[in-house]
């Protein structure tokens, strides 16, 4: 046994000695392999970040929304349904709900208004995100203009900014009161945007939503599942738009691994039949070349996953963030929290380090099946 393991040992000391020897080579082969490896990674790393940041935003999101459409679009649905609905039983509260959109012509962007019962600000004052701070210059205690539907100026005080831990949600968010969100938009006493329902037990949301649609045909109810699906679709079609580069990576990979499957270099060739005229068996020769694949596939493999995270969690995946967050003038800036799927990881090790692995045997073999004299004069 000792014999075997001190065998195996020079073996891959042979291999590792081998891969120096063609460090030109094998370094080539070793960044384009992280390449690969770091552009896969990185996109299932980004997209798995993002959908769970939108999970824990969504925690505290109301189990029920429930709009009124006209026409097929959102209209302001009257308060009285509320009241209504809160009669269902199994319905522990309805809020009435006033947002909207306003857009700023002189940065090109669009601001969230809304209207909070938590921590509101004095009247005729503001809370404004940390990303309208940023781009208008703001600091607290200054002036901010809007214009109401009239066109007529609506002078208001920077109250407060919120922290930028926030910014991934409230980037946007420019928060007023009651009595200034109504002035802005000239919004009727009786109208809210929406109603936020909470309900008792989860397991009766389905239930609730489909008598709320029966009592209410002008309604549509949407369910916390519901936007927590719409949320992962986005982030999917965003990066779908990433697809065309991990389909690049894929195919350079098949490419590359094919063409490393089609045979072996007049050297590689030459130093098998050598080692197979001093007495070295098959088994031997195709180990070496195992340990040899698995050097370099690994170390790309390992590299590559290391470089992806880094990119994605300390960088905030700065070469294709924009793809995924979107080109908006107020786009949030924050550091993602880090995620790591084992399953994704094992799946891109089987498609990445397990195909190379195994190409690099397959010419191999073929060479130590072949004359050791016939090898060494190819």
């Amino acid at each position: 046994m000792n014999s075997s393991l001190e065998r195996h040992r020079n073996i891959v000391d042979f291999a590792l000695s081998s891969l120096l020897r063609r460090k030109g080579k094998n370094i080539s082969l070793l960044v384009v392999y992280t390449l690969i490896v770091f552009v896969i990674a990185s996109i299932i790393f980004f997209i798995q970040a993002l959908k769970r940041e939108a999970a824990l935003v969504l925690n505290d999101a109301p189990d029920i929304v429930v709009q009124r459409l006209v026409a097929g679009r959102h209209d302001l649905i009257p308060v009285d349904y509320g009241e209504k609905i809160a009669s269902i039983r199994g319905v522990n509260a309805v809020k009435p709900r006033l947002w909207g959109y306003y857009y700023d012509a002189a940065i090109g962007a669009n601001y969230t208004l809304m209207v909070t019962d938590d921590q509101p600000p004095a009247e005729d004052c503001i809370v404004i995100g940390s990303g309208i701070a940023r781009t208008r210059h703001l600091t607290e205690g200054d002036m901010m203009t809007l214009r109401d539907s009239d066109g007529t100026p609506l002078l208001l005080t920077v109250d407060r900014i919120l922290p930028a831990a926030s910014e991934l949600v409230a980037a946007d968010l420019i928060v007023m009161t009651d009595k200034d969100f109504r002035i802005m938009f000239d919004f009727p006493r009786d109208r809210a945007t929406d109603l936020a329902l909470s309900v008792a037990n989860p397991r009766e949301i389905p239930t609730i939503a489909a008598k709320i649609a029966r009592q209410f045909p002008d309604t549509r109810p949407i369910l916390k599942s519901e936007i927590l699906r719409t949320y992962e679709s986005v982030f999917d079609w965003r990066g779908g738009m990433l697809i065309v580069i991990l389909s690049v990576a894929v195919l350079s990979f098949i490419i590359f691994a094919w063409d490393k499957a089609t045979g072996l270099s007049a050297e590689e060739r030459k130093e098998i039949g050598i080692l197979k005229s001093i007495g070295w068996e098959t088994a031997d020769v195709l180990l070496l070349k195992f340990w040899e694949g698995t050097v370099i596939s690994l170390s790309a493999f390992l590299s590559g996953v290391m470089l992806a995270y880094g990119h994605v969690f300390f960088f905030s995946a700065s070469l294709f963030e924009q793809a995924l967050k979107g080109w908006a003038v107020l786009s949030p800036q924050f550091k993602l929290t880090p995620v790591v799927d084992p399953y994704q990881l094992a799946v891109l090790f089987f498609l990445t380090v397990i195909p190379y692995t195994v190409t690099t045997i397959i010419p191999s073999w073929r060479a130590a099946t072949v004359d050791p004299d016939a090898a060494m004069r190819s």
